[in-house]
């Protein structure tokens, strides 16, 4: 049974294309007032919930998203999280996966739903996605069964669907389904009822919750392709003050076997620079030693992503390193599942 009690849901917004008008002048898209916002969708007063709203003081284009960005959205939450059952966090789309799987991170133990969602046509536009993603996403974030919210951890709504946050990638630009997730099922679906796939859900934690505040983005990626040459794979591994590398290999983790190539990475290991293998193809799984190909970056210690996305890759990175534990520490969470965000293909992968 749903609680009777409504939920309390607080609407941040951020920025994003949602919320922008065209300026008279030169046509460009900029952000709007949020009031002007609630104006566009009158539905936002017939949902069953106490909503309150919130912007950022500047609102931004996500695509100069920042890690000072990330760490006010998540202050503004770890200060009204005991206040709220939920938060729809409304966030421009190029850069929303990386946004959701960084608070994913830092958000360890979350009992609550923190749900992103966006549009392709600003929301005065006559054929909007935004007032759909706006209003299902409020829904969904505020569904609650035996008084609990039956979402508890960070996701993206959009265009009728529900999916875990680190997870997701923007793959298309021009049509209102912008977001896929190619290794995990979705976890809800919007039609005349909202359908939720509760077997892909999160676990509730009964572990207090932890945040984690501090985020490293010394972090380089690596994305291999026929012809690249030493000097470019040098300069990148050993970029100064750099702590990690994200690899981005072909098909299920494969790489160079030239010495040159191995040699340089083992270098970089030595010097305690951790590589984190990722496959460049949008769906699978890296298979470190399925082929002759990836088993010397097994054996020299690059560490396997399984099937993480590009944005999960990096943002875990970030807050891992954030941490600021040891060497083995650091290394020991990377191969550890924390929010969800890879399956494990083997334990010895």
């Amino acid at each position: 049974m749903l609680q009777q009690k409504k939920p309390a849901i607080l609407l941040i917004y951020t920025g994003g294309t949602i919320g922008m008008q065209q300026d008279s002048n030169s046509h460009a898209l900029k952000p709007l007032n949020f009031s002007a916002l609630k104006k566009h969708i009158p539905e936002l007063e017939k949902l069953n919930v106490t909503l309150s709203s919130i912007s950022f003081k500047t609102p931004i284009d996500s695509s100069n998203a920042s890690i000072e960005f990330i760490q006010e959205l998540a202050a503004l939450i770890e200060k009204n999280y005991n206040i709220y059952n939920g938060f729809v966090v409304l966030h421009g789309s190029d850069t929303m996966a990386y946004t959701a799987s960084a608070l994913s991170f830092m958000f360890e133990n979350l009992s609550k739903p923190i749900i992103f969602t966006g549009s392709q046509l600003p929301i005065g536009v006559i054929r909007t996605d935004g007032k759909e993603n706006i209003i299902s996403a409020i829904e969904i974030t505020a569904t609650q069964r035996n008084g609990k919210p039956i979402i508890n951890e960070v996701c993206i709504y959009f265009e009728y669907k529900l999916y875990r946050g680190n997870r997701t990638y923007k793959y298309n630009s021009a049509n209102f389904d912008a977001f896929k997730s190619p290794n995990y099922p979705f976890l809800a679906e919007a039609g005349v009822d909202i359908k939720y796939h509760t077997d892909f859900f999160l676990n509730p934690s009964k572990k207090k919750l932890q945040i984690n505040k501090l985020l490293n983005n010394h972090i380089a990626c690596l994305k291999l392709y026929p012809g690249i040459n030493e000097t470019v794979v040098k300069s990148i591994l050993f970029t100064p003050n750099i702590k990690a590398v994200v690899l981005e290999t072909f098909g299920s983790g494969n790489a160079i076997t030239k010495p040159w190539f191995i040699n340089l990475l083992k270098e970089a290991i030595t010097k305690r620079i951790i590589i984190l293998n990722i496959t460049q193809c949008n769906e699978g799984f890296v298979i470190q030693g399925k082929y002759e190909t990836s088993s010397q970056l097994k054996a020299i210690g690059v560490i396997s992503g399984h099937d993480m996305t590009f944005e999960s890759a990096i943002t875990k990175l970030m807050v891992v390193l954030g941490k600021n534990l040891s060497h083995q520490k650091t290394v020991q969470l990377l191969h550890t599942v924390i929010a969800g965000e890879m399956t494990l293909y083997n334990k010895l992968n």
